[in-house]
């Protein structure tokens, strides 16, 4: 009970600090000046979902009456804490896209259109927000499922290219790095929402065939390797956009009563 208690404190400070939390001072790679500190969605906010997660896909305790400090878990609650969690991956992705963009501008071909052909182009997903009300709720799930675990080894790879960029300033760098391991945790939170479901009778369990039947969607490595850093971040971002709205479209579908 006591570790109840401090993951939701935990929860709460890391949900108060933001991504915009940790500003202090520091010197910079090569130790001639101050950098900027990293946006960061703060270690208690990634810790407290995880643990929440995982514990709410165990059979839920039993709260003994007037004990407030007694975690009860709703599938609603849960949904929020992903869709926040999203959010933020969102928010650092779209602040480490102007900064490329802004360093390295986006190439243009013969035909003054940007050279940009996302890695996940090829991936079947819902095109528009009608359309993701309309699907079975098990495929929109696992198309959630599937884009981020799409994103998992291109975002590794791209961290160990970047980490030889000298002009970059460390926060970019640090940047890249949290975005890479937030996804890893959403993928794994959204993982334990998805068994909760299932084992309430939420949705069915077909989301194992949808797994086994068709592959990642990720398009060919090289043709990650030849995109722009800032093209390989748009596409990312494009796509954090994509989970996010997603995921509220699936609460909303699973508890209409939300009205939203």
């Amino acid at each position: 009970m006591a570790l109840a208690r401090a993951a939701g404190q935990a929860g709460e400070d890391g949900d108060r600090a933001g991504i915009g939390a940790g500003i202090g001072a520091g010197t910079g790679r090569d130790g001639t000046g101050p950098r900027r500190p990293p946006l960061s969605a703060g270690p208690g906010a990634a810790l407290a979902l995880l643990w929440l997660l995982v514990r709410a896909a165990a059979p839920p305790a039993v709260c003994a009456p007037g004990d407030s400090g007694c975690l009860r878990l709703t599938v609603a609650d849960l949904f929020d804490r992903v869709i926040r969690h999203s959010g933020r991956i969102h928010s650092l992705s779209t602040a480490l896209c102007a900064e490329l963009e802004n360093r390295f501008p986006p190439r243009d071909n013969e035909l003054g259109k940007p050279a940009r052909r996302c890695p996940t182009a090829g991936m079947l997903t819902p095109n528009g927000k009608e359309y993701a009300q309309k699907i079975p709720r098990e495929e929109l799930t696992y198309v959630i499922l599937k884009l981020l675990h799409a994103w998992k080894e291109p975002l590794s790879h791209f961290n160990q290219h970047i980490e030889h960029h000298q002009e970059l300033p460390d926060d970019s760098l640090s940047k890249a790095k949290q975005i890479s391991k937030m996804v890893h945790e959403l993928e794994t939170g959204i993982e334990k929402v998805t068994e909760k479901m299932q084992l309430m009778g939420i949705i069915s369990n077909s989301l194992h065939g949808m797994a086994s039947s068709e592959a990642s969607g990720f398009s060919s490595t090289n043709e990650a390797n030849m995109m722009s850093d800032s093209d390989f971040i748009h596409c990312f971002k494009r796509d954090s956009n994509k989970v996010q709205c997603y995921l509220k479209i699936l609460k909303c579908r699973i508890m209409p009563e939300n009205s939203c």
